[in-house]
């Protein structure tokens, strides 16, 4: 994560109470949540043996820990005003510069072969667009932002808008 004045731990709402532009959460797809069922299925397989009872209580306790964990560490994208939030990093827009989307064969470059390593990155595998967002703050290392979205034209048009 970005280590400057411009960009710090923060909510995945914004605090000021300034005017939201543009909303998403980053929600795992139908297929992470069917990895997720046969992981926790395989709790039957161990504890069968034990009593059927067991195993299915086992599932059900597994799917539900790894349903909290994927509920709790979803990311969130907030625009307003004033200010950008893509997971827990903050910074203002007055340090933001150009934004580019990115798809298909270019999104796995951005993530892949043309990624800066002091880039601050918020990307979900199974997320195929990306937006990158230049920082302009002088203050910060970070040369610019790598989020995943679901909507990288709305994304790009809350950005640019003033």
């Amino acid at each position: 994560m970005p280590e400057s004045s411009s960009a710090a731990p923060v909510p995945n709402s914004p605090s000021t109470g300034a005017q939201v532009i543009y909303r998403e959460k980053l929600w795992p797809n139908a297929w992470i949540w069917i990895i997720a069922a046969g992981i926790s299925g395989a709790g039957i397989l161990v504890f069968a043996p034990i009593s059927a009872a067991a195993g299915f209580t086992a599932a059900a306790v597994l799917f539900a820990i790894i349903a909290v964990l994927l509920v709790l560490s979803t990311p969130g994208i907030v625009v307003t005003q004033d200010s950008l939030t893509i997971g827990r990093a903050t910074i203002e827009r007055r340090f933001l510069g150009a934004v580019e989307q990115f798809r298909g064969e270019e999104a796995t470059a951005e993530r892949g072969t043309r990624l800066n390593g002091l880039a601050y990155l918020c990307i979900r595998g199974w997320i195929d667009p990306v937006v990158k967002i230049e920082i302009t703050d002088p203050a910060d290392r970070t040369p610019y932002w790598l989020a995943s979205t679901r909507h990288p034209d709305k994304l790009a048009a809350a950005l640019i808008r003033s």
